[in-house]
């Protein structure tokens, strides 16, 4: 059996973690044109200056989007604020997009991410897994985040693992190579 230490303090990882939960969020295409559409490529452009979220808000209180726009608006907009570190106002906008697209994966995969900024490490986990059982559209930022509600909570073990699940997942991807570079595993009797 092997174990797995964290080179770095479980408290520096933890505080580490809100910052990173805003870097691997899942942003959704919104077909349609107008300024839903725009909020989503913003989104999927990493933005998150005030032009971008005018763009999610006035989308949301203007335009009549569908159930799936709608979603997926509220989904966009979480994943702006999330990057800028306003973890309360994502989470209203997340759970409102879980109960109006409940078979959106973005949407709970971004909700554990909110919540991981809140620090809620086992409502976060619940939100990812459920998230992954709906097939997203990049689960390797699913597997991140678990990664850091793993660590969160201390399960370095399960941390490990879920960042090398990111890692295959998508190799190219600096973010979960960063983390893993943190942990030394070894063998008993090493």
């Amino acid at each position: 059996m092997a174990s797995f230490m964290p080179r770095a303090l479980l408290m520096s990882a933890v505080l580490a973690a809100t910052a990173l939960a805003s870097q691997a969020q899942a942003s959704v295409f919104v077909i349609g044109g107008g300024l839903a559409t725009e909020c989503s490529m913003a989104a999927l452009k990493g933005l998150s200056d005030d032009r971008s979220l005018a763009l999610c808000d006035t989308a949301l209180d203007t335009e009549n989007l569908d159930r799936d726009a709608l979603a997926g608006t509220l989904v966009n907009r979480g994943v702006i604020y999330m990057r800028r570190q306003n973890f309360a106002a994502a989470r209203r906008d997340l759970d409102r997009a879980v109960v109006v697209g409940p078979t959106l994966g973005e949407a709970f995969v971004n909700r554990g991410a909110a919540m991981i900024g809140q620090r809620d490490y086992a409502q976060a986990l619940s939100n990812i897994d459920q998230g992954l059982g709906l097939d997203p559209q990049e689960p390797e930022k699913a597997y991140f985040n678990r990664a850091l509600a793993y660590e969160g909570l201390g399960d370095m073990k399960r941390a490990y693992f879920d960042y090398l699940k990111a890692s295959e997942l998508k190799p190219d991807w600096e973010a979960p190579k960063t983390q893993l570079v943190r942990f030394t595993v070894t063998r008993p009797g090493s």
